[in-house]
């Protein structure tokens, strides 16, 4: 019976299933980094907002706590958006009759809230409450970043669920003292490892079964 390929076809065929694997894993790796890409996660997308509210003039270089407008981080799921008295406590002496501020001003007239955009945005079927991460030592720029240095609040994390899970796997090396919760510049290496363990010993931190089970944060 003649033969159907040549010897070469050998050589082919081994090339071939190289290439195949080859090009397996450079799919494999670009979806990888696709599904992490700013793209997808939003991160670093600064979004415009009805009013130019800077995040660095308040908190920077006022030195406005984060609570005194997010008022229920501390005692809610939610930190809270600030109504718009709030802003009128200052802005009915300071800027009063600047334009940019006449959203702020409607807004108090009306008593119709602003539409702000939302910047972090988990999906529904995330749970995530903040007043348990404020209590347990977390504090505000681990996971909004240094605001008091943006202009415009952006999404500095990709809040995608391997960033979750590498804060819970090792939850002591992102622990803070209470008295730091709200401070954006907060360096985590100014703590010692052995200091770290004691906080989390302190804030009776659950075991990493517990804080990786599916239950803590799929509800």
């Amino acid at each position: 019976m003649a033969q159907l390929f040549k010897r070469s076809a050998n050589n082919i065929a081994k090339a071939s299933l190289v290439a195949v694997v080859i090009l397996g894993g450079v799919v494999g790796y670009v979806y990888t980094q696709v599904v992490r890409s700013s793209y997808l996660t939003n991160r670093y997308l600064e979004r415009q907002q009805p009013v130019q509210f800077s995040h660095k003039h308040h908190v920077g270089d006022d030195g406005i706590d984060c609570r005194y407008c997010h008022t229920t981080v501390e005692t809610s799921y939610s930190a809270g958006m600030p109504p718009t008295q709030t802003c009128m406590n200052c802005h009915s002496q300071i800027w009063s009759d600047s334009p940019y501020l006449e959203p702020v001003r409607a807004s108090f007239r009306t008593n119709e809230p602003i539409e702000w955009e939302r910047v972090h945005d988990l999906p529904e079927f995330v749970y995530f409450n903040h007043s348990i991460h404020v209590a347990k030592g977390v504090g505000c720029s681990s996971c909004h970043g240094d605001v008091a240095n943006m202009p415009a609040v952006y999404q500095e994390n990709t809040l995608q669920m391997e960033w979750c899970l590498s804060c819970h796997r090792e939850p002591e090396k992102f622990l803070r003292p209470k008295d730091q919760i709200t401070n954006t510049k907060w360096d985590v290496n100014e703590l010692t490892d052995e200091e770290r363990l004691q906080l989390k010993a302190d804030y009776h931190i659950r075991s990493k079964e517990m804080m990786t089970s599916c239950s803590t944060c799929h509800r």
